[in-house]
């Protein structure tokens, strides 16, 4: 393929996708308004941005960060903290926070995400299930909606402390659910009786759309920094929003339960947790509007997309299916040579920890593993799928599609 050729394909995509933009544009514009009166209500000022040391008691950066985050995501509390590490740590700690031996929790739209299944049913390792708590994996039907029917059974003959809810498509080939989707999960599972904690993992869905689960039902949403709402200055952290009294819960794990969220200090302070939570409206925007364009020309191409060019999104990543693993892996690497760093670096696939295949990554980011900035990863196994996430602008992502597809093309 001639440069003249993968110019004109991305024109004809761009042309193509422009209705689409314009929507998501809209979703931008809502929720860039939605974060600026977050911070006009809660008074943010220059004194929130200092580092703290030691104890952190009346840490005024870190209490007014949670306070932001939670009246933007319409929560009652929230938890935005350096001491989350990564998604699945957050994820571990709201669930140990909330979960008590002899609990059970029900899985209602499959398997979790890869690193988490270690953290529910490992065997030794200080898993909930060493801890006596129990879980009911539901798998998804055929079509990609819950199986309503057994969750009903399970639901009122079973006592059930906890319905999990992953609203991305992890390494499965389905799409992400949309807040409406989650808003059915949380009425269908109340209208069973169910009155426990709806959990879900919102990692690469916040500001996709113009609400978050904890506004449609949900008890608790969690989170990865180094993702959407650290909008790509967040050097690190997690956070954990809902009820107040769940909230509470996690951190007492966290912390210690004598303590609970009183204490907790940053020697780097918070300006970039603050800053990347501003922008991240317009950040989400650029990774969907330059995950499209590369999904749209890989279509054209005929490669499968999840989700389907033309449908409604609900997370930042896209699943592309290759026929090989070289062609796989071609594009792996052609993502790695785009980046602004380690672009000479060749990616390999390995055992990463927490997963069970070996898994290729191209992440040429500035923070390190940071998948809201442009970046690629797949497991090493059939179907050969990369999921493909992030950039940090439209700009990026479109000359990142040039070399992308000029690279597979000659190498074909």
């Amino acid at each position: 393929m001639t440069g003249t050729s993968v110019e004109k394909l991305i024109a004809e995509q761009e042309k193509r996708l422009a209705k689409q933009f314009h929507e998501i544009e809209k979703v931008a514009l809502f929720n860039q308004e939605k974060v600026l009166s977050a911070f006009r209500e809660e008074q943010i000022a220059l004194r929130h941005f200092n580092p703290s040391t030691g104890y952190g008691y009346g840490d005024d950066g870190r209490e007014a960060l949670g306070r932001v985050y939670a009246r933007a995501f319409g929560a009652e509390r929230a938890i935005v903290s350096p001491a989350l590490l990564s998604g699945t740590h957050a994820l571990t700690v709201a669930l140990f926070g909330i979960l008590r031996p002899k609990d059970k929790v029900l899985f209602l739209t499959g398997e979790p995400y890869d690193t988490l299944r270690g953290v529910v049913c490992g065997e030794g390792n200080g898993s909930l299930k060493d801890f006596g708590i129990s879980h009911i994996y539901l798998p998804l039907l055929e079509s990609g909606d819950p199986d309503y029917d057994s969750a009903d059974g399970i639901l009122r003959f079973e006592k059930v402390r906890m319905i999990y809810i992953q609203r991305s498509r992890g390494y499965e080939l389905r799409d992400a659910f949309t807040v409406d989707e989650i808003k059915q999960m949380c009425a269908f599972v109340r209208a069973c009786g169910f009155q426990g904690c709806i959990f879900v993992d919102n990692c690469y869905g916040e500001f996709v759309e113009t609400r978050e689960p904890t506004e449609v039902g949900a008890d608790l949403i969690v989170g990865s920094l180094i993702k959407n709402p650290g909008g790509g200055l967040a050097p690190t952290g997690g956070y954990i929003a809902g009820k107040r009294k769940y909230v509470e819960m996690c951190e007492n794990r966290l912390t210690a339960p004598s303590v609970g969220g009183e204490i907790g200090s940053y020697a780097a302070g918070y300006r970039a947790f603050f800053q990347g939570f501003f922008l991240a409206p317009h950040v989400v925007e650029q990774a969907l509007k330059g995950g499209l364009l590369i999904g749209g020309c890989m279509e054209a191409l005929g490669f499968e997309n999840f989700p389907p060019i033309g449908r409604s999104l609900a997370d930042i990543t896209r699943a592309i299916r290759f026929d090989s693993e070289r062609q796989l892996t071609d594009f792996i690497c052609s993502v790695q040579a785009c980046s602004p760093v380690d672009a000479f670096v060749t990616p390999e696939a390995w055992d990463m920890p927490g997963y069970n295949d070996r898994v290729i990554m191209a992440a040429g980011t500035f923070v390190e593993g940071a998948s809201v900035e442009l970046s690629a990863d797949a497991p090493i196994r059939k179907p050969y799928t990369a999921y493909f996430q992030g950039g940090l602008t439209y700009e990026h992502c479109k000359i990142a599609c040039k070399e992308i597809l000029s690279r597979l093309m000659s190498q074909s």
